[in-house]
């Protein structure tokens, strides 16, 4: 599925001041493609002088300088954020959000949104009732309501007697046991998503809680999607469910922000009835009246609606626009990460869409949700490998350059193969290359001009960059490193190393390093990644490693080795653009 659209709504504006009738406007001329990822350099090329590298024969030495005056972009402090599905609910992972190594995973990527949403967002009942576990069952023999639910129930009341934020450490043998669980409803929801039949899923009181306490331990903002489907005889949005979600939440006094439904233009397929535009703007000014009567939620953000599949392409407007993508990679084998072509197919789709939002809504930021590898959960050893971080990394890089203000990575955990973290609560490939986004990347996109990259095409020839170069002002949150110091992010799909000369105001600087590789026999389908040679994992006291980086002399030239990845922080370049916030 390729969730397409949806758009926050500010308090002091409704859907009236939207163009009359509709609060979509259909748009025509829009392709959507199938397939979908990234571009080519962020910035302008400017000429500069072309050197030989010395001591490689008719080898053209790449020379990179970076305009440090101004950003072209400032996106997000939250651009890199996260999703949960709703399937966390069925097969039992929701459980286990309070485990200490999830909390210190997700904190890793703070400050972030937290989106909980999915295809099982507009089945989600809220039931206010504290401890339903025995009543729940489950598939599978006796022992999981008899050893299980009583694991569950002994950890709540653990819980409850913690103060701020509640954090468990489970026992291996309950882990254990919620693999299988999950194993055997992993199976059930494949069926439901192959037949299009889905069941209701019931969030409790203390399921809630968990959620929020996930969130808020780990400093992610939470955004919550609200069941769309329950609908009046007349078609209308029955929000008494919702009401009961809303004023459980203000009870607790959580800092929530809001969105309705996931995909309303898929609704005929799921359920035989189709909600159109009028009508749903109707809904969310119907939820903008129920969050001004809930003091705690008067002035809190309403995100959506979003669109999926469209027929036409749909592009909502209103005060500040939320865009919705999935990836769609349907790839068969490692190597198709690789392909120039697949990274390019994004870049276009993004200017088209930018292009009708600036037309009818001029100014407004645009988000993407949904983002992974490949669609429909991924594919094993593939979407969850080495391989995925090119396509990931680069669309980072893309969508920062083209001033998509958040990114919501789909999913953090338990949702087929796209995930950041697995079932044992070990970080995947993705994870590490999240990590090291969130702790040396700032919000200050800045052009970089290069010489050297392309040869000159032949006729009817399209020259596609492998090597691909983005920078940003080092994060201001990162205190091992001055304002006024940059970072360059480098993707090298070349089965050759490259030598890239640091030219202009990077010139003669001392330059980090931070050079992730596949670690392992398992080469690019590994699932293990080493930093500058070392491999990275949690350290046995369940806290995150430091990441260390290998100094380059000043004035050295960046040997990129092939098939890596990497980032380097010029030091003390005393950036304009990246002195001040």
């Amino acid at each position: 599925q390729i969730p397409f659209c949806a758009f926050p709504v500010k308090p002091q504006r409704s859907f009236l001041s939207c163009p009359p009738g509709l609060l979509a406007l259909m748009a025509p001329g829009l392709a959507l493609m199938a397939t979908f990822s990234l571009p080519s350099q962020a910035g302008d090329r400017r000429a500069l002088p072309v050197e030989k590298s010395p001591g490689v024969k008719g080898r053209t030495l790449i020379l990179l300088d970076v305009n440090t005056k101004s950003p072209v972009r400032i996106i997000s402090e939250n651009f890199l954020s996260l999703q949960l599905d709703p399937s966390i609910i069925h097969d039992g992972w929701l459980d286990f959000l309070s485990s200490r190594r999830l909390v210190t995973l997700a904190r890793g990527l703070a400050p972030a949104f937290l989106r909980f949403a999915g295809k099982r967002t507009d089945f989600l009942q809220f039931h206010n009732v504290k401890n339903p576990a025995k009543s729940r069952g489950g598939p599978g023999p006796d022992y999981y309501l008899k050893n299980y639910e009583d694991d569950i129930v002994r950890s709540d009341i653990a819980l409850d007697k913690q103060k701020g934020c509640k954090i468990a450490q489970h026992p291996d043998i309950m882990l254990e046991l919620q693999r299988e669980k999950a194993a055997q409803m992993h199976l059930v929801l494949l069926k439901e998503q192959f037949s299009n039949t889905y069941s209701n899923l019931t969030l409790t009181a203390r399921s809630l809680d968990k959620l929020y306490n996930f969130a808020d331990c780990s400093g992610l903002h939470l955004i919550f999607a609200l069941n769309a489907l329950r609908r009046n005889p007349n078609n209308s949005w029955n929000s008494s469910n919702a009401l009961s979600l809303l004023k459980y939440s203000a009870s607790k006094k959580y800092n929530i922000s809001w969105e309705l439904g996931n995909e309303p233009n898929n609704y005929r397929t799921l359920i035989g009835r189709s909600v159109n535009g009028s009508q749903l703007g109707k809904d969310y000014i119907q939820l903008r009246s129920l969050l001004q009567l809930i003091r705690t939620y008067s002035r809190a953000n309403l995100y959506g609606p979003n669109i999926g599949r469209p027929r036409k392409n749909v592009v909502a407007l209103d005060q500040k626009t939320l865009l919705i993508y999935y990836i769609d990679g349907r790839v068969a084998k490692v190597t198709d990460f690789l392909k120039t072509r697949l990274l390019d197919t994004l870049s276009d789709q993004i200017r088209k869409i930018q292009k009708v939002v600036n037309t009818y809504t001029p100014g407004k930021k645009i988000w993407l949700e949904g983002i992974g590898a490949t669609s429909a959960g991924g594919m094993n050893n593939l979407s969850d490998s080495y391989a995925a971080g090119f396509l990931w990394l680069n669309t980072l890089g893309l969508l920062a350059s083209q001033g998509i203000d958040v990114v919501v990575r789909h999913s953090f955990l338990d949702h087929g193969h796209n995930h950041l973290v697995d079932q044992n609560f070990n970080p995947l490939p993705d994870y590490w290359l999240s990590l090291l986004y969130k702790r040396l990347i700032g919000p200050k996109v800045l052009a970089i001009h290069v010489a050297g990259l392309q040869r000159k095409p032949r006729p009817g020839r399209v020259i596609r960059d492998k090597l691909r170069i983005y920078a940003h002002c080092t994060s201001y949150h990162n205190h091992n490193y001055v304002r006024g110091s940059i970072t360059l992010y480098i993707i090298n799909l070349h089965r050759s190393r490259k030598k890239i000369k640091l030219a202009g105001t990077l010139r003669d600087k001392i330059v980090h390093q931070y050079l992730l590789q596949p670690y392992g026999k398992d080469g690019l389908h590994s699932k293990s990644v080493q930093l500058n040679g070392q491999p990275l994992a949690m350290v046995d006291d369940g806290t995150l490693p430091e990441l260390k980086p290998r100094p380059l002399r000043a004035g050295r030239t960046l040997v990129i080795p092939p098939l890596t990845m990497s980032f380097y922080v010029v030091k003390n370049v005393n950036a304009l653009a990246c002195r001040y916030r």
